[in-house]
């Protein structure tokens, strides 16, 4: 039986990654993928709200209803790199076990 993941276990190892990529994609695929500053935008605001709460439960709900409706619910772009696909995949986890 495998162990369900909580939302802080996912948001540790999730949010150490995103902060390393999302300046990198924002850089390098901003000029051809505008919205991804949006996206960075979104995902700046949704860090320092679980920086600034800690372990306990954050309203996020704002935050994730934009970054799907930014990101059409995730869905990577054809001409993208490996770590733009990554910082969908993981907002998307994020996303997924915050709901849960």
């Amino acid at each position: 039986m495998s162990k369900k993941l909580d939302f802080n276990q996912v948001k540790e190892t999730h949010l150490k990654t995103l902060a390393q990529y999302v300046p990198i994609v924002a850089r390098v695929h901003g000029g051809n993928h505008p919205e991804f500053h949006e996206v960075r935008e979104v995902y700046d605001k949704l860090a320092k709200k679980l920086k600034d709460k800690g372990r306990g439960k954050t309203d996020l709900v704002d935050e994730f209803a934009k970054l799907r409706k930014i990101t059409d619910n995730y869905t990577v772009p054809d001409d993208v790199c490996e770590s733009y696909e990554a910082v969908y995949n993981l907002l998307a986890e994020l996303d997924k076990v915050y709901e849960s």
